[in-house]
């Protein structure tokens, strides 16, 4: 049996005193462990009064013991399904209770979190690890349900919502639920144990650590070393990471954590096959520097001398940007109100920069006002009527994983004076009501100092229709339309959560794979810089296959059962490459373009004018729906919409002529 003791201590302080029974096997046995008694603060109470409140179980009461932490991206995801499981069966008999072992999880750690999270349960700080050594607990979230006599009727996971980077919408199993549920009912849980997953309890070593010598691999000697090289970047305050990794007594705790992400390949994140195509923002740890980390485990987490630490890396305060802006942006004034859970359409808000003459933007960078609940921004320039404007008018992007893309020297995005900025803005509700101003900072380059201007081109197809079930689905998209006299400096796969390979291919007499993402993860949207530009010329045409799986066997497939067409939404897909590319000012263009036509057949005009033709036809055949010769801006997606119908639409009725398509696609071609 075990008690609850709470103990009111003042208007910001209610102190959880945690004595319980614990268990180590999943056999029915009668739990006799007591624990010492332990008090953290919880924002939970505004009563004054110090009287001493003793709760006890009664009989016929269940108990759910749930391992959780501060920063774990898992458990915290898990507090709105714990908070709403406390409120129904708690009348019932029925008692949550979370409990605390990281090392690295203070008191006021805790209490922080109990109030950002909004959690209504009870708490206690296991701050040796001793109820978590007793049941035998390795994760957090990990749940342990007791019956009325104290025994062991279900351990593992919550239910199967969240994973290691996946995140359904709904569970397809509410494992606890079902599992109190039959307690109940006075049946047997019909499912005794799944595994749990999530990150492991970061525990107090049983042994000293190894003592810092010539030998031995330390933080301050190594670690600190290989941290500062692979993770800080975004492993630091106020950045994406879930934890710091600039600290050690914050590092110790999450040591095994860390090393089993990146012995799976998780961290640090990279999905391009090394055997094709070279890049520079390529993030790999060389084994070297994984046996480091390997070694400082094993050996005790020794912390060593001081006077070893490396320098720290300098970041600029707020951004990744190489300096502070030169100018920030706010998607608007008043924030956006996410609203605490559905489906939230994507929100387009308009900004006016001020700009009275042109802008040439070296790096951009958007920051999130509430990451929690920006899925992903995308922020587009708005030319005014008249301007001189490439591409699709993509400036940059927030997205997951996505590092800053930092242009080579001399290249730089015109922004046309007038301009303004388009936010695209898409929501994932994360269970509270959250509010955000997402911003945008910007660099500007000396317009004398710009050799090359930068823009994007994208290539897509939209017709695709997956079928149920089907775990190897293939579209294959061909582009010819890259600008002549451009070199190409990056490449963006983008795809839903049914994604599953990407491969982009040039063919120029013989066919070449620049780029191979075997394992796409939805999660990670890299853009994946060239280490060298590569000019158009030498590409020829280019073509990418996306591979989708639509099978039960895809953890992240929001609904195998279902057909899959084109959409914005995440339980919808998109087949789509963006490409970074760069045009010379200064430098002859037309005449890089005359010199490859003049190597080309003397067919070469008529198939210009057949593919422009085709392109013609593509789109109308696509796009207008009431076959009317024209297409209304309402009738394409949203992608069509904010980035291709701007190129059509030459004089900004919101209709494109056939006439209008036909002249757009002259410049493309």
């Amino acid at each position: 049996m075990y008690k609850i003791h709470i103990r009111k201590l003042s208007t910001d302080c209610l102190a959880w005193a945690l004595v319980i029974g614990c268990a180590s096997s999943l056999h029915a046995e009668q739990l006799s462990f007591t624990a010492k008694p332990v008090v953290i603060p919880s924002p939970l109470s505004s009563d004054a009064s110090t009287s001493t409140v003793v709760v006890e179980p009664s009989v016929g009461q269940t108990t759910a013991v749930c391992f959780l932490g501060t920063q774990c991206p898992m458990a915290r995801g898990y507090v709105g399904t714990l908070n709403r499981l406390h409120a129904d069966y708690a009348e019932r008999g029925v008692r949550i209770i979370g409990v605390m072992s990281n090392r690295q999880d203070s008191v006021e750690d805790i209490a922080q979190a109990a109030q950002e999270l909004g959690i209504v349960f009870p708490l206690v700080r296991d701050a040796d690890n001793v109820i978590a050594d007793r049941y035998g607990a390795s994760r957090t979230p990990e749940v342990f349900l007791l019956d009325s006599q104290v025994k062991l009727r279900y351990r593992g996971r919550i239910d199967d919502r969240l994973a290691p980077g996946v995140a359904r919408a709904q569970a397809t199993r509410e494992d606890l639920r079902l599992a109190i549920d039959e307690l109940l009912a006075g049946k047997p849980v019909s499912i005794p144990a799944t595994r749990a997953l999530g990150c492991i309890i970061g525990r107090v070593p049983q042994a000293k650590a190894a003592e810092a010598d010539a030998s031995a691999v330390t933080y301050y000697g190594q670690v600190a070393r290989v941290l500062n090289t692979h993770c800080v970047e975004c492993h630091r305050a106020g950045e994406i990471g879930p934890f710091a990794m600039d600290d050690f007594d914050e590092v110790v705790g999450w040591a095994e954590t860390m090393l089993e992400t990146v012995d799976n390949g998780r961290m640090p994140p990279w999905h391009a096959d090394p055997a094709f195509g070279s890049f520079s923002n390529e993030r790999t740890m060389p084994e070297a520097d994984k046996q480091i980390l390997r070694d400082w485990i094993r050996g005790g987490l020794a912390k060593g001398e001081v006077a070893s630490l490396p320098p720290s890396p300098t970041f600029v305060d707020g951004w990744n940007l190489p300096r502070q802006p030169d100018q920030i942006v706010a998607m608007r004034q008043r924030p956006f109100v996410v609203p605490r859970d559905g489906a939230v359409e994507y929100q387009y808000f308009v900004s006016d920069p001020g700009f009275t003459e042109d802008k040439w933007i070296t790096a951009a960078q958007v920051i999130p006002g509430s990451r929690s609940v920006v899925h992903h921004a995308i922020v587009f320039v708005r030319p005014p009527d008249g301007a001189e404007f490439n591409g699709i008018g993509w400036l940059t992007a927030y997205v997951p994983g996505q590092r800053i893309y930092e242009l080579p020297s001399g290249r730089a995005r015109k922004v046309p004076a007038g301009s303004k900025f388009v936010f695209q803005m898409h929501y994932t509700p994360n269970g509270t009501e959250t509010a955000d101003v997402t911003q945008l900072g910007l660099l500007f380059g000396n317009p004398e100092e710009v050799t090359h201007e930068v823009f994007t081109w994208m290539a897509l197809d939209q017709e695709f229709e997956i079928p149920p079930g089907e775990e190897n689905f293939s579209v294959r998209v061909q582009s010819d339309a890259l600008p002549a006299g451009a070199d190409l400096l990056a490449i963006t796969p983008h795809m839903h959560l049914r994604g599953k390979s990407f491969r982009m291919l040039a063919k120029d007499g013989n066919t070449t794979e620049i780029l191979s993402v075997p394992n796409y993860d939805f999660n990670w949207q890299h853009t994946y810089q060239l280490a060298q530009p590569l000019p158009v010329e030498t590409l020829g045409s280019l073509r990418f296959e996306t591979v989708f799986d639509n099978s039960d066997q895809n953890p992240f497939n929001p609904d195998p059962t279902q057909i899959v067409t084109w959409g914005d939404q995440t339980w919808e897909e998109m087949a789509v490459a963006f490409f970074e590319v760069s045009r010379p000012l200064t430098a002859d263009s037309t005449s890089r373009s005359a010199k490859r036509n003049s190597q080309a057949s003397p067919q070469s005009a008529e198939d210009r004018s057949l593919k422009i033709e085709q392109y013609v036809a593509r789109v109308f055949e696509e796009l207008d729906s009431n076959q009317d010769g024209q297409i209304n801006k309402s009738e394409g997606s949203i992608v069509v919409r904010h980035m291709h119908f701007k190129l059509w639409d030459l004089n900004e009725d919101n209709v494109a002529t056939a006439d209008e398509v036909h002249r757009a696609a002259e410049k493309l071609f």
